[in-house]
């Protein structure tokens, strides 16, 4: 008899996509995927943290992820040369037979960081990375997507559209690198193979005659020859594609217009790290989550005050300023013009600003300081992590009145802590926090549009209001944002939207011609 209607178990099974993660830095790799993986920590950035947590999540729900990095020896704490022989056989097979792929070259193995002070080395390294993916990792892995990372990786995209493997490639940063072909491949990458994949600096003509006069520019590269980018926010992949920002060059600005329009384009926000929670930061005097931050915020508060040298005052609101001193980014400056007049103005409600941040603008603030004999209101001292998590919990609001987001953090740290962010309506703070309105029950944080000082101090206005509000309804805020926070702004979350990416990815019938 022929079974006319079969049981789904006698369909064949969907085969899971095999998926390759390419990142010049990370902070950590699952247990289980590796017998080295507790050594791999690699970190200059935000990129770090997605990259761990995406491959994490991925790897948690039994996705079949590979991860391509640096072989980064000395940040990897591996002395291959005080290992014994049998010590060292084991190492190497550990290497090779696990999802963790690590490029070998001395151009990393002795790096003490993810990039160099000196320019001309971070294309010597990203170089070598590049020929190692490949040469060796790509052909080894047969992943059916490779998902690159900022222009380190900006070559891959070009190759893997010459070999037919769909390609993801987020920009997280605008920075590029441009190096000549001739160069690239002195490197040991056939560049010949999938030239025409490649952005040059002006129109190429030839391959020969582009070959060592037309500089290749690896961060569009990516853009231009990837099947699909996306940047970390999707108001930043916005404000990018309609010009908003002088910064961003034209170039890249038009290739990744280019890239929405066509429909291949779009922004998936990073998460925090699950660590930093209140429920389980050791770096507090005391945890606390949505029920009982209210007691606990101010024992933090106290031993905060006391950390920083600020006058001991549970009842004083602070102002914290977590992000490196950034004057071209973050906003510093709007700060630094209205910092005196914010103490004056909250001098009744003994108004505290504390700024655990280094940065070229630090001398500003302790200059600002010392003339206007500021001790004990405004503290400036250098980043420490503890401390800084120690700011989270302890204090009122989160300061972050950045010209420019490409994502952003501490604002989703400082709501999950319920310390509620002032921000700039730009990039991911745009998407992550809107303005308070105690009335309808809505907001999480303090907004304001215009990039100037003068609305900065408006913002703070809005939160000292929300700070002297009755103390039973502004903790019912509070709570609340706690908990949305908890459920918006967690990696499952972020995970999940790549996955679906990556799904419309592999079976996009354009990528799969």
């Amino acid at each position: 008899m022929v079974e006319t209607n079969p049981s789904p178990r006698s369909k064949p099974r969907k085969k899971k996509p095999r998926i390759l993660i390419v990142t010049p830095e990370i902070t950590y790799l699952p247990n289980g995927m590796g017998n080295m993986s507790n050594r791999m920590k690699a970190k200059a950035g935000g990129l770090a943290d997605v990259s761990a947590t995406l491959v994490t999540e991925l790897y948690k729900h039994g996705a079949d992820v590979h991860v391509a990095l640096p072989h980064y020896r000395k940040m990897f704490n591996i002395d291959v040369g005080k290992l014994m022989q049998n010590e060292l056989r084991v190492y190497l097979n550990n290497l090779s037979s696990e999802r963790i792929h690590l490029a070998e070259d001395r151009a990393f193995y002795y790096c003490d960081s993810v990039y160099s002070n000196y320019g001309n080395e971070n294309y010597k390294i990203a170089l070598a990375f590049q020929r190692e993916v490949i040469n060796n990792i790509i052909p080894h892995v047969k992943p059916d997507l490779i998902h690159c990372n900022d222009w380190m990786t900006g070559l891959i995209p070009a190759y893997a559209k010459r070999v037919g493997i769909p390609c993801l490639f987020t920009v997280h940063n605008i920075h590029t690198n441009k190096v000549p072909m001739d160069v690239i491949e002195d490197r040991g990458i056939d560049a010949a193979e999938f030239w025409e994949n490649l952005y040059f600096e002006k129109p190429p003509y030839s391959y020969e005659e582009s070959r060592s006069n037309n500089p290749v520019d690896m961060l569009n590269s990516g853009i231009f020859a990837s099947s699909f980018i996306n940047t970390v926010s999707p108001t930043f992949l916005d404000e990018i594609s309609l010009g908003q920002h002088d910064f961003i060059p034209h170039d890249t600005r038009q290739e990744m217009s280019n890239k929405r329009s066509q429909g291949f384009a779009s922004g998936i926000l990073n998460a925090p790290d699950a660590i930093d929670n209140p429920r389980c930061d050791e770096s507090l005097a005391m945890k606390y989550d949505e029920n009982n931050f209210a007691d606990a915020k101010l024992i933090n508060k106290i031993k905060f005050q006391k950390e920083c040298g600020l006058k001991v005052d549970p009842d004083a609101p602070i102002l914290f300023w977590p992000s490196r001193l950034d004057p071209v980014q973050k906003g510093c400056q709007l700060l630094a013009d209205i910092l005196y007049k914010t103490t004056e103005t909250y001098y009744k409600e003994n108004l505290q600003v504390a700024i655990v941040a280094n940065g070229v603008y630090q001398s500003v603030f302790k200059d600002i300081v010392r003339f206007h004999k500021l001790e004990g209101k405004v503290a400036v001292v250098d980043f420490d992590d503890t401390l800084s998590h120690l700011g989270f919990g302890a204090c009122d609001f989160v300061l972050m009145p950045s010209l420019f987001e490409p994502c952003g953090l501490p604002q989703m740290i400082g709501a999950i802590y319920g310390t509620l962010p002032i921000v700039h309506a730009t990039g991911g703070l745009k998407d992550t926090v809107t303005h308070m309105n105690v009335e309808e029950n809505t907001g999480n944080g303090f907004t304001f549009n215009d990039y100037d000082s003068g609305a900065l101090a408006w913002a703070i206005k809005e939160a000292v209001k929300f700070y002297k509000l009755d103390t039973e309804v502004k903790n019912a805020q509070i709570k609340r944002i706690m908990i949305e926070s908890n459920q918006r702004f967690s990696h499952e979350q972020t995970a999940a939207e790549y996955v679906k990416l990556y799904e419309q990815i592999v079976h996009h019938p354009v990528f799969n011609q």
